[in-house]
Formats: structure tokens, C-alpha cells, sequence
């Protein structure tokens, strides 16, 4: 006969659960909870037009987002990003710097590959292949915008006071966007919010 208290397997049962939804979610790269998948995300990710524009995006269709040596940002793309969430597709240090399309994570974050690459610009010594500091993702094409957004026209439309990538001194490369931010820029950009066929 089993003695043992019920809360204690309730307890028990409860963590064996957590466990097993926690694995699915890393081995899917879905943001899944006991109840189904969490709803989706979106993102703002930073890159020089002249090392990886969205037209080198849209050629490539996907391709991994590597080289971000920010520990926050690593943080974000690490422990919060996930398959399908969405993306602004940002152009920085350009004239004018601003929003040039859309993507899509494709793949949960892995470990950076170039870090350990002592060819590559992001090699880094103390990043241990058995214990890896630094994550990339892999990001796929979805749109190019009809127009281009520029950081001007995001500091000065309404909705978008307090989006991070218009307030001075935010250099974080990876930054967290709302759902009303990304429907508003896209109204920027020239299309809706609804999901189109890559262009």
C-alpha cells in the first residue's frame, strides 16, 4: 500500500511535468507551457548594411545571426527568443540608420561557432566549446519593406514614444519590440501586419 503523502506526489508529478514540457521546448524551440505554445514575440536586431543587409538576408533566405558579443543581448537571444517569433530587420550605422524589412527566428539559439574561430573577427579566447559563451540564432527572410523606415520617422510617429530603439544612447543591438510597435511600423513600411509571402 502506498503511504506516502499525496502532496508529496502531487509535488512530485508537478516537477516531473515541468521537466518534460521544459525539454519539448528546448528540443523544438517552441515557448510552449502546460496549457499550448505562448504567444509569439518580436524583436529589433541591429546590422550594418555594409557586413549583412536584408538584401543579403533575402538571397540567402536563412542564415545564422552571428558575432554578438553584448552579454544582454546574448541573454535575449538565448533564454527569451524562440522559433517563430518575428523580427524588425534594423539598419545601423547608416545614413539614415532605420527599418528595412521583416524575418523570422528560425532556429532557437545555439552556440556561436565564430567565437571559436581564431580567423574570425568574433574570436573569442575565453569561449570554451564545452562551455560556450556566446549564442547566435538562425534568422530566415520574410520582407522587404516597400519603404524604407528611418530612425526619424520612428522617433516622430505616435505610438512609438516609448520604443527603445528611438531613445538616446540605446546601442543594444537585440531589443524587445510590442506587438503595437511592430503593427505601427510595419503601417511605416508600407504593409500590414498580416504575414506575406517573401518578396
Amino acid at each position: 500500500m502506498d503511504t506516502q503523502p499525496r502532496r508529496a506526489r502531487t509535488s512530485r508529478q508537478r516537477s516531473l511535468l515541468q521537466r518534460q514540457f521544459r525539454h519539448r521546448e528546448l528540443r523544438s524551440g517552441c515557448r510552449c507551457s502546460r496549457f499550448g505554445p505562448v504567444a509569439r514575440k518580436y524583436w529589433l536586431m541591429k546590422s550594418e548594411p555594409n557586413v549583412y543587409s536584408i538584401d543579403d538576408l533575402r538571397a540567402a533566405k536563412v542564415d545564422h545571426w552571428d558575432g554578438v558579443r553584448n552579454y544582454q543581448a546574448r541573454n535575449t537571444m538565448r533564454d527569451d527568443m524562440r522559433v517563430g517569433d518575428l523580427v524588425l530587420f534594423y539598419h545601423s550605422n547608416a545614413k539614415p540608420p532605420g527599418v528595412a524589412g521583416t524575418a523570422e527566428i528560425a532556429k532557437a539559439a545555439y552556440p556561436d561557432h565564430t567565437a571559436f574561430d581564431k580567423r574570425s573577427k568574433y574570436y573569442d579566447s575565453k569561449s570554451d566549446p564545452d562551455d560556450p559563451r556566446w549564442f547566435m540564432v538562425d534568422v530566415k527572410f520574410r520582407s522587404k519593406f516597400p519603404e524604407f523606415v528611418p530612425l526619424d520617422a520612428l522617433k516622430q510617429a505616435p505610438g512609438l514614444e516609448e520604443m527603445l530603439v528611438t531613445r538616446k544612447g540605446q546601442r543594444l543591438s537585440v531589443q524587445p519590440v510590442t506587438a503595437q510597435e511592430w503593427r505601427i511600423v510595419l503601417r511605416l513600411g508600407g504593409e500590414s501586419s498580416r504575414r506575406k509571402r517573401p518578396r
